[in-house]
């Protein structure tokens, strides 16, 4: 059904809360051809006690989700885990590449090209210090493939996820190239699809791309047995037969269920949602100790999250934000370690709730109408 100039007037007074001003660009930036807006349910999780580098404290964390029994099984983990002292998180590093690709009329040409490059650092420091107050050049290396030569571009962005900011900076970098290049350049293309950006690789698994951050834990067996229903030697089973299923599937890292919080902490932060296919890819690794206590850790080297720029600005998001205290310069650090916390505690649910056959009675008394 079509909306009339009229109608189409009304519905951006109904989603910005005002029947007096017509505000036509309130979403310039986050969306085209505006209609309305889709309204998720969000839910807190129970209070999740971090220990990290830059996020101290007790955190709700806000998950908008239409899945029932979500929220709840990350309560439930977040419980465990705050009872038993709470989440260790250690930021690791940071780095969002942008790989532009250069065609060539053969290899000799190409390697010439990869050795001037390396000799123009310093202009292109100078060239993203124009476009950007935020970005750095971190790195500059070289993919050869024959006539064709990508370059992989690692920025630091500071507290936004940096797709765009790294866009724009290496468009300016290519744009020097092309016109002070000595060597014949037949074809350029802004992404080659080397980065990773949106997608499940090896590569992202191995490297960083947005932020690494790692967060553990150490249950004891009456947190384990008392708030996840379990044990931690019917865990690490069901933990053995979880990792052996997952190399034969050929899944990239291994985990059972990252994409769940993600997707619902994406959402209500003001997050790139489809940034979840390589914010997902990481390893959950679980041990017994010597004590008999339940050690579980995760490891996130994919986390493009921001605090700054995006959707981070829209009201709701924004106010998500600002419940856990990450809204604004300066946060993005905390809201990563927020975020891997909060997976953990995902991860030790459904583990437990697989290990003793209650996965299924969960999902039908808390996911179904």
């Amino acid at each position: 059904m079509s909306i009339t100039n009229l109608r189409f007037k009304e519905a951006i007074h109904e989603a910005i809360g005002s029947k007096k001003k017509v505000v036509h660009n309130a979403f310039k930036g986050n969306v085209e051809n505006y209609i309305g807006m889709t309204q998720i349910p969000t839910g807190l999780t129970s209070p999740l006690k971090i220990n990290g580098d830059f996020a101290k404290g007790n955190y709700q964390i806000p998950l908008a989700t239409t899945e029932g029994a979500l929220v709840a099984s990350y309560s439930r983990g977040a419980k465990a885990c705050s009872l038993a002292g709470g989440i260790k998180t250690y930021y690791i590093t940071e780095g969002v590449q942008r790989c532009p690709a250069f065609i060539f009329r053969n290899t000799g040409d190409a390697l010439q090209f990869d050795k001037w490059v390396q000799s123009q650092l310093h202009h292109f420091n100078k060239i993203v210090s124009r476009h950007s107050n935020y970005a750095k050049i971190q790195q500059v290396s070289s993919q050869l493939q024959g006539q064709q030569l990508i370059l992989s571009i690692r920025f630091f962005t500071g507290d936004a996820a940096g797709q765009n900011m790294v866009t724009i900076c290496t468009q300016a970098m290519v744009e020097y190239i092309i016109q002070n290049s000595p060597i014949k350049i037949l074809r350029w293309y802004i992404e080659s699809n080397f980065s990773g950006d949106k997608k499940a690789s090896h590569q992202a698994l191995l490297n960083v791309r947005g932020r690494k951050v790692i967060a553990e834990v150490s249950l004891n067996e009456e947190v384990v047995h008392k708030v996840l229903k379990s044990s931690p030697k019917n865990i690490i089973q069901y933990f053995q037969t979880h990792l052996l299923a997952s190399l034969q599937a050929g899944t990239i890292g291994s985990q059972g269920h990252f994409a769940n919080g993600l997707a619902a902490l994406f959402l209500a932060t003001g997050q790139d949602v489809a940034c979840v296919t390589e914010a997902s890819i990481g390893l959950l690794n679980m041990s017994i100790a010597e004590n008999g206590a339940l050690l579980a850790s995760i490891t996130l080297p994919n986390l493009i999250v921001g605090t700054v720029g995006g959707g981070t600005h829209l009201a709701t998001q924004r106010e998500c934000l600002e419940l856990i205290g990450c809204y604004g310069s300066g946060n993005a650090k905390k809201f990563a370690e927020i975020t891997a916390a909060l997976l953990l505690c995902g991860e030790l649910s459904i583990a437990a709730a697989i290990a003793e056959g209650h996965f299924t009675k969960a999902h039908q008394d808390l996911g179904r109408k």
